[in-house]
C-alpha cells in the first residue's frame, strides 16, 4: 500500500526496503552523505581536533550486530541460504559458529537486546519506557575502566528502542555511565513531522521542496528531540559537511524512491568507526520486521539487505587500521518468529513460546576466535555479555549468563 509520502512504503511502516536502492548512485550518495551528517553533528569541535585514544582494558574492541527477528528456516537451513549468502559462504568459514543460541526470556525487541547487553534476562517494558534494571555491558566498561563516553555507541533502526537502551536503572550505574545512542532514521522522520505539523503537507508531495523540509530538520533539531543520547556537543551543522550534505540531499530528492532504513543505519555507524573508532559498538537491523505488515518479500528482503551490510561491516573492520587484527565481531538475531500455522500469525510475529521463536544462532569473528568451528552446544543469549565483558577487559560483575570459553582475547 502507497502512503501519499513515500512511494513503495506501507502505511505505519519504518521499515521500506528496496532490493534495488544500491544501483541508484545518487541514493548511494544521499545515504552516505546522511551517514557523515549525523556523525557531524554529534562531533563536538574540541574532539574533532583530537585523534583516536589509548585504548582502556585489554585493547580489545568489540562490535555486535543485532539482526531482528529472523527464524532458522530463512536463515542456516537449505531452503534458507539463499537470504544470507554473505554469512553462509562469506563469513561462515571464517567464523565460531553456535548453532543454538538461545532467547529464552521475553521476545520483544528492547528485551531481547536489553537482556543481551545486560546478560541478565530483563522483564521491563516492551517499548523502552524502563531502562533495564541489570547493569549494561557498556556502563560495566566505561565505569569499570574509566573509559570515555565516545567509546561506546549504540546505532539502531528498530523503532521499538529508546535512549534508554545505553544505560540501567541499577544505582551505582546509570546514564553516567551509559552509551551514545542513536536512532538515524529518525532525523528524516522528523522532517516529515515538521512539515505536517507546519501545515506544509504540500511540500512533501513537492519534491523540489522535500530538500528544504529536510536541511531545515537537519539543521535545527536537537539530540532529545531526536530520541537520541550522545556526549555534549555543538547542535549546529558542522560546516566541513554542509555543502556536501546539501548536494547529496539535492541528487536524491531529484531521483526520488524509497530506500532501506537499514542502509542509512549501516552508513551512520561506519561513520562513527572512521570518526570516533569506539571500543564498543552495537549495531541493530531492523528491515526484517517489515514482516508486521504480513509481506514475506519484504521480510526476505530485509534479510538479504542485513546479510549484506554485516559483511560489509565486517570488510570495513578490516579495512579500518583502527580495528584490523583487535576486533571481535558477534552476529545474532534477537529471537526467531512463530512458526507458519500458528495462532500468532507464523511469520509475523514473535510472541509463541516455540523452538522456531526462541532457538536462533550466532557468530563471532576477528581477534577473539582461536579457530573456526561450529559449536553444537546451545548456549543463551545472556551468555554474550559477559563473554564480551571478558574480551574487553572488565572487572566481573554478577549476572545470569556465563562466559563462553570459546571466545578469548
Amino acid at each position: 500500500m502507497e502512503n501519499g509520502l513515500c512511494p513503495g512504503a506501507e502505511r505505519g511502516s519504518e521499515f521500506v526496503v528496496d532490493p534495488g536502492s544500491l544501483q541508484d548512485p545518487s541514493k548511494r550518495r544521499f545515504l552516505n552523505a546522511a551517514g557523515m551528517l549525523m556523525a557531524g553533528l554529534m562531533l563536538p569541535r574540541a574532539r574533532a581536533a583530537q585523534g583516536p585514544g589509548v585504548p582502556a582494558g585489554s585493547g580489545h574492541k568489540v562490535v555486535v550486530v543485532v539482526v531482528g527477528g529472523v527464524r532458522r528456516d530463512e536463515t542456516f537451513s537449505p531452503d534458507g541460504a539463499v537470504n544470507i549468502p554473505h554469512l553462509s559462504t562469506d563469513l561462515l568459514p571464517q567464523s565460531l559458529f553456535y548453532r543454538h543460541a538461545r532467547n529464552e526470556g521475553v521476545t520483544a525487541h528492547f528485551n531481547a537486546i536489553s537482556s543481551i547487553l545486560t546478560g541478565t534476562w530483563q522483564r521491563v517494558d516492551d517499548w523502552g519506557k524502563l531502562a533495564p534494571t541489570s547493569p549494561t555491558l557498556f556502563e560495566q566498561f566505561r565505569k569499570g575502566l574509566h573509559v570515555d563516553r565516545s567509546d561506546t555507541w549504540v546505532v539502531a533502526s528498530n523503532k521499538a528502542l529508546t535512549s534508554l537502551i545505553g544505560a540501567s536503572s541499577d544505582t551505582n550505574f546509570g546514564p553516567a555511565y551509559g552509551a551514545n545512542v542513536v536512532f538515524p532514521k529518525q532525523l528524516m522522520l522528523m522532517a516529515v513531522v515538521e512539515a505536517l505539523r507546519q501545515g506544509r503537507t504540500a511540500n512533501m508531495a513537492d519534491r523540489s521542496k522535500v530538500e528544504v523540509e529536510l536541511e531545515s530538520a537537519m539543521e535545527g533539531s536537537n539530540y532529545e528531540g531526536l530520541g537520541w543520547n550522545v556526549f555534549d556537543g555543538s547542535d549546529q551543522l558542522d560546516p566541513r559537511v554542509r555543502g556536501t550534505i546539501q548536494n547529496a540531499i539535492a541528487s536524491f530528492v531529484q531521483s526520488g524512491g524509497p530506500t532501506s532504513g537499514d542502509e542509512l543505519t549501516f552508513f551512520m555507524t561506519r561513520e562513527i568507526m572512521r570518526k570516533f573508532t569506539p571500543q564498543l559498538l552495537v549495531v541493530a537491523f531492523s528491515d526484517v520486521e517489515a514482516a508486521h505488515f504480513g509481506s514475506y518479500a519484504l521480510h526476505t528482503s530485509g534479510i538479504k539487505t542485513a546479510d549484506r551490510l554485516t559483511f560489509q561491516m565486517w570488510q570495513e573492520i578490516e579495512a579500518n587500521p583502527d580495528y584490523r587484527g583487535k576486533t571481535t565481531m558477534v552476529v545474532l538475531p534477537e529471537f526467531g518468529r512463530d512458526p507458519d500455522g500458528s495462532s500468532t500469525n507464523g511469520f509475523f510475529n514473535h510472541r509463541a513460546n516455540s523452538e522456531s521463536t526462541r532457538d536462533t544462532w550466532m557468530m563471532a569473528l576477528g581477534a577473539g576466535v582461536d579457530k573456526p568451528q561450529t559449536i553444537e552446544r546451545p548456549i543463551r543469549h545472556i551468555d554474550l555479555c559477559p563473554t564480551l565483558a571478558s574480551l574487553l577487559g572488565c572487572p566481573p560483575l554478577d549476572a545470569q549468563g556465563r562466559r563462553l570459553e570459546e571466545i578469548r582475547g
